[in-house]
C-alpha cells in the first residue's frame, strides 16, 4: 500500500467523520457554562486502585481488574510531573503549530491465535484480523486536530456493520478531537479521545474511562484495553495545583464480556456460557441523566505527585439485574479516591485508594446490585539490573455490607470473599540492543485461587518491521471466580506490523 493511497484513504476517512464530528460537537454545547462542581464527597476519599468489573463472581458481567487502565508502558517511566511543580498537564500529544501540513502515522497489521484447548462455548480460533491504522494531525489558528482510525478485517465478526459504541465493524474510530487553549492557564479538548489517569498498570481504581475487556484476553495489542470516550475534557494549572475536568454527555461502558467472544461463568445459570447464551444489557437511557463526571486534581510535592480523583455515573460494566426484564443493568456508582507516586530508594512506588459507592444499593441488602466496594493499591518498580525492569503491585478489594450481603444472597449462588487479594508482577527484559524484548504480566489472588499470565516475545526486525508472539494463560481452582473462569478461553497468538 503507497503513501499516496494511505493519504487518499485518509481524506476519506476525514469526509467520512465530518458528520460524526458536527453531531458531536452539539452534544458538548451546555457545557461551556459554569464550571462544573466538585463530584460529592470528593474531598475525603482515596483514589483508584480498581480491578477487573464484573471480577466477583456474584451477579456482574466478568470484567478485568477494575482500572485495568491502559496498558502500563512494558518499561516504566518515572511518575508524571517528577520533580519540581508541575507545569502545564500532561502534555500528551504535541501542539502542531499553525499552518503545520497533514502529519500521517500509522501502520498496517496482522494478527491470528487460537485456544489451547477445545471449547464447547466458543470457536476454537481466538483471533483472526487485519488492520491498517490512520493517525492523522493538523493544525489551524488556535487549535490542533487529530483523527486516529483502524480500517479493519475481523475474520471472526458474526457482521461487519460498524458500531462506534462497541468497536464492531470494518471501521473502529480511535480519536476525532480537537484541542484549542482558550487561555495560557486551559486546555480544552473536545470529541473522541482516549482518557486516562492514575497510578496502577493493569490495575484501575481512579481511572473509570471504558476498557475493552475482550480486545484485551483474545490478543489485541495492549494499546487496545482503553477504548476510546466521548468527552469534553477542560485542563486548568496554576502554581497551587492542576485539574481535569471531564464531561461524558453520554454514558461510555466498557467493551465488556458478553460470551460472543469470551465464555464467561452466569451466576443467574450456575454454569460457564459462550456463544450458547446472549446477553441482553440494559444501558442508562434518560437522555437527562445518563451523563458522567470525571475529576483530578493533582500537583507535586517536592519529587512526588499527589492527586485527588472523583467520579459520578455507573459501572462501567453490568453489575446489577432488572427483575422484570431479566436483562444486566448498570447502577449509579460514585467513586472518591487519591494517589501518590514518588521515588523510593532506586525505584518508584505509588500509592492508590478509592471507595466505591454504590448509588443503588446504599445498605448492600440488593441481591441484584453490586455492593460497595473500598480498594487499596500499593506498587514499586525498578530497574533490577542492565536492561531487566521489575514492577510488583499488591491490590485490595473489600466488600461493604458484608453481612447484608450473604443475608440477600440467592440459594445456590457461590459468594464473594469480604476481602480479595491480589499480586502482580511485570518483568521486562530488553536483549539483542534492546530490539529483542521479553515481557511477562501475571495476576494471582491468593483468596481467589486464580491466576491469569501474558507472556509476551516481541522482535524489532528494523525501524518498521516488528514480529511478536504471545499468550493469554488462565487458571483457577473454582469456575466461579474472576480468573478461573475464563479457564477455556487460554490462547496463544502471533502478529506482525509494519509501521510508518
Amino acid at each position: 500500500m503507497t503513501r499516496e493511497t494511505l493519504e487518499a484513504s485518509a481524506r476519506t476517512l476525514v469526509a467520512i467523520t465530518a458528520v460524526w464530528l458536527a453531531t458531536l460537537g452539539g452534544m458538548y454545547a451546555p457545557a461551556s457554562g459554569a464550571e462544573p462542581a466538585l463530584p460529592p464527597g470528593l474531598q475525603a476519599e482515596p483514589q483508584e486502585p480498581a480491578l477487573p468489573p464484573g471480577l466477583e463472581g456474584a451477579g456482574s458481567e466478568p470484567s478485568l481488574p477494575v482500572g485495568l487502565d491502559p496498558p502500563a508502558p512494558e518499561q516504566p517511566p518515572l511518575p508524571e510531573g517528577l520533580g519540581e511543580a508541575p507545569a502545564r498537564a500532561e502534555a500528551s500529544e504535541p501542539e502542531a503549530q499553525p499552518g503545520t501540513p497533514l502529519r500521517l502515522a500509522g501502520f498496517w497489521e496482522a494478527r491470528a491465535g487460537a485456544r489451547l484447548r477445545e471449547s464447547e462455548h466458543e470457536r476454537r480460533s481466538a483471533i483472526g484480523e487485519t488492520r491498517v491504522q490512520l493517525d492523522l494531525e493538523t493544525a489551524a489558528t488556535g487549535a490542533t486536530f487529530r483523527l486516529v482510525a483502524d480500517l479493519l478485517y475481523d475474520g471472526l465478526a458474526d457482521t461487519h456493520a460498524v458500531d462506534l459504541e462497541t468497536g464492531q465493524g470494518y471501521l473502529d474510530l480511535r480519536e476525532a478531537n480537537a484541542l484549542f487553549s482558550p487561555a495560557a492557564w486551559a486546555d480544552i479538548k473536545a470529541g473522541r479521545q482516549i482518557l486516562t489517569w492514575g497510578t496502577g498498570d493493569l490495575l484501575f481504581i481512579n481511572d473509570l474511562f471504558p476498557k475493552d475487556y475482550v480486545a484485551f484476553f483474545t490478543g489485541r495489542d495492549e494499546a487496545y484495553l482503553k477504548a476510546p470516550s466521548d468527552a469534553l475534557k477542560v485542563s486548568g494549572f496554576s502554581p497551587w495545583f492542576n485539574a481535569d475536568v471531564v464531561y461524558t454527555p453520554r454514558f461510555d461502558a466498557d467493551r465488556f464480556i458478553t460470551g460472543e467472544r469470551i465464555s464467561y461463568y452466569d451466576p443467574a445459570q450456575g454454569r460457564i456460557v459462550g456463544r450458547d447464551t446472549d446477553l441482553q444489557v440494559q444501558r442508562p437511557q434518560d437522555g437527562s441523566a445518563d451523563d458522567e463526571w470525571a475529576l483530578r486534581l493533582y500537583r507535586n510535592l517536592g519529587a512526588y505527585e499527589v492527586a485527588l480523583y472523583g467520579y459520578d455515573g455507573f459501572w462501567k460494566s453490568p453489575a446489577g439485574m432488572d427483575p422484570g426484564t431479566g436483562q444486566a443493568t448498570f447502577p449509579r456508582l460514585a467513586v472518591y479516591g487519591a494517589s501518590l507516586r514518588g521515588p523510593l530508594g532506586p525505584g518508584i512506588a505509588h500509592l492508590e485508594l478509592g471507595r466505591y459507592d454504590s448509588r443503588d444499593d446504599p445498605g448492600g441488602d440488593d441481591p441484584l446490585v453490586r455492593n460497595s466496594e473500598a480498594r487499596l493499591l500499593l506498587g514499586y518498580e525498578q530497574e533490577a539490573a542492565r536492561n531487566l525492569i521489575l514492577g510488583l503491585q499488591v491490590y485490595l478489594e473489600r466488600l461493604e455490607d458484608y453481612d447484608a450481603y450473604r443475608d440477600t444472597l440467592p440459594a445456590g449462588m457461590p459468594a464473594r470473599d469480604e476481602l480479595r487479594r491480589v499480586v502482580t508482577l511485570r518483568a521486562t527484559w530488553l536483549t539483542l540492543s534492546q530490539n529483542l524484548r521479553w515481557s511477562l504480566f501475571a495476576f494471582y489472588s491468593p483468596t481467589d485461587r486464580d491466576s491469569y499470565a501474558r507472556p509476551k516475545v516481541s522482535y524489532r526486525i528494523d525501524d518498521h518491521w516488528t514480529a511478536e508472539l504471545g499468550g493469554n494463560l488462565f487458571h483457577g481452582e473454582e469456575p466461579h471466580t474472576f480468573f478461573g473462569q475464563l479457564e477455556d478461553n487460554a490462547n496463544a497468538y502471533a502478529a506482525l506490523r509494519y509501521g510508518y
